[in-house]
């Protein structure tokens, strides 16, 4: 493959590796993908170097509830790897706890009419107590 060659009158500049750096991270800054590819590494990383033989620590009550309060506030936000990599390293359940569970758990909540809360339970906990 040959080098483009310059047109008369006009000089080729080759963008240097920072340069190219610099673009390729304003462009996936701009499409708003930067944050997700970021944390899809961390979350890959550190799946790769967990080690399964090593036996998480038993998780007590509190622990769960507080783990599950955060997981959801996570996939509430959209924070898929975060919740997957906290999952992971706390020794969660894989599949989330039930929500009617929780709030029963909690025993925070006046329930509603309809039983439901429409923000996420940490958030709910956070708006009653502020």
């Amino acid at each position: 493959m040959r080098a483009p060659e310059a047109q008369p009158g006009r000089q080729l500049k080759m963008a240097t590796v920072t340069e190219l750096k610099a673009v390729l991270k304003d462009t996936l800054e701009k499409r708003g993908v930067l944050g997700h590819l970021k944390a899809r590494i961390r979350a890959e990383v550190f799946s790769a170097l967990d080690d399964d033989r090593e036996p998480r620590p038993t998780l007590s009550h509190e622990n769960l509830l507080i783990n599950e309060l955060i997981r959801e506030y996570l996939e509430f936000n959209k924070y898929k790897y975060t919740a997957s990599v906290l999952t992971a390293e706390s020794g969660q359940p894989a599949v989330p706890l039930d929500r009617q569970f929780l709030i029963r758990e909690l025993n925070a909540f006046e329930e509603s009419k309809d039983n439901t809360i429409a923000t996420c339970l940490l958030v709910h906990l956070l708006d009653r107590n502020l």
